[in-house]
């Protein structure tokens, strides 16, 4: 059994997370891929209705991305990265973390940019840049030589947000990026390998079971999706039953709860990872949103995180009520917030979602207001996406 030692407001509390032995005995054989076709949204759909939509908000994100589309000729000079990778702390050593991760922002923000340049202006050269530009790092057998201890994990966290980012973008032009069947090949046995090797690494004390495995269980949902491999589609379903295990009876994750002053960011972070593995399991045609462990639904843990947003207080024993509130000034962490707004019609979330759009995260879900937002929702238009881009200098998921 995973324990932790949790900080909580009244005291310790002990953690029991779903160990991973009993995670990978669950019997997960009713889930296989159905459509490796399938993104993590209707990608048709959602460029017709882009194509057609009067709303001021959204036409004013689809024309900047478009007006202002990656030259493919300068992504494709971008290096790839074959040396060993590793990657300093971010919080003993920001700066030589901030050096050190640029290369990695920016193949994050090439493959997000190029998939949402695609959906915004339907132009089929940015859905063949992205293979081409993802082919040249499968060609180089890039990013798999990192390095990892358990007390210099920074790499292999980094790595994470990479390969998702890289796959949910494919996901977005792989349907439509034609006559590159070669490339598409080789892409694909690169991101499966890549996955597969960093799933090797169970991670230490936490890492093994809280927001870092949501993290690996997005890229291998949807790599898994892409590549047809059930056993690691099946490892990205099995971090819904693990939350759902973990969950208390108010909807809080318990090992998120223990990161004390920032719990509230970090039940908000998992669900970052969470909503779309759901999304992804969903688009196969599975039900996951009812799915129930011991009375619990996803549902649940959405609620609590809307509930210590709006009011700290409701943490209760379960964390400070002085929560860090940084993170709540950057649109990147709420993406998921605008994937299940679509879904059910939560208008709960309209006056936080209001002040953030257009929503971007260069990994978990790429341009979220463009491929998710409801157009009768908000009508008004918002600043620079450029602009907003200045702004996040050097955010990243990645730190965490």
């Amino acid at each position: 059994m995973t324990t932790c030692l949790a900080l909580a407001f009244g005291g310790i509390a002990q953690v029991q997370a779903m160990p991973i032995e009993e995670r990978e005995k669950l019997d997960l054989s009713d889930y296989s891929v159905t459509d490796p076709d399938a993104s993590y949204f209707d990608i048709q759909e959602r460029m017709e209705l882009l194509q057609e939509t009067n709303n001021s908000l959204l036409m004013q994100h689809r024309e900047e991305l478009a007006k202002y589309a990656p030259s493919c000729r300068q992504r494709l000079n971008i290096p790839t990265i074959t040396e060993k990778m590793r990657i300093p702390g971010f919080y003993p050593t920001p700066d030589d973390w901030k050096l050190a991760t640029e290369p990695l922002f920016k193949f994050e923000d090439t493959v997000s940019e190029l998939a949402g340049a695609y959906v915004a202006s339907g132009n089929e050269y940015y859905a063949e840049c992205l293979v081409q530009f993802l082919d040249k790092w499968a060609q180089d057998d890039a990013l798999l030589d990192f390095h990892y201890h358990w007390k210099e994990p920074q790499a292999w966290f980094s790595l994470e947000s990479m390969i998702f980012a890289a796959g949910m973008a494919y996901s977005v032009v792989r349907p439509h990026a034609e006559g590159l069947g070669e490339e598409k090949g080789r892409v694909e046995d690169w991101l499966n390998e890549l996955a597969s090797v960093h799933m090797e690494i169970e991670g230490a004390e936490s890492s093994c079971c809280n927001n870092h495995f949501y993290r690996r269980a997005l890229y291998a949902s949807m790599i898994g999706v892409l590549t047809e491999d059930d056993d690691m589609f099946r490892f990205g379903v099995s971090a819904i039953h693990s939350a759902l295990h973990d969950m208390t009876e108010e909807g809080a994750f318990p090992m998120e709860m223990e990161r004390g002053r920032r719990a509230t960011h970090y039940q908000n972070y998992a669900l970052l990872y969470l909503i779309p593995i759901m999304e992804i399991t969903h688009r196969q045609g599975y039900e996951v949103y009812e799915m129930e462990v011991n009375g619990g639904t996803m549902h649940d843990a959405v609620d609590f995180a809307m509930d210590i947003l709006e009011d700290p207080s409701v943490l209760g024993d379960l964390a400070p009520r002085e929560q860090y509130t940084g993170f709540l000034k950057d649109d990147q962490y709420f993406a998921w917030m605008e994937m299940y707004r679509a879904r059910f019609g939560e208008s709960r979330f309209d006056d936080f979602l209001a002040s953030m759009r257009p929503i971007y995260n260069r990994g978990a879900g790429g341009y979220a207001t463009l491929y998710f937002m409801d157009p009768d929702v908000q009508q008004h238009l918002v600043i620079d996406e450029e602009e907003k881009r200045r702004t996040r200098a050097f955010e990243g998921l990645s730190r965490n």
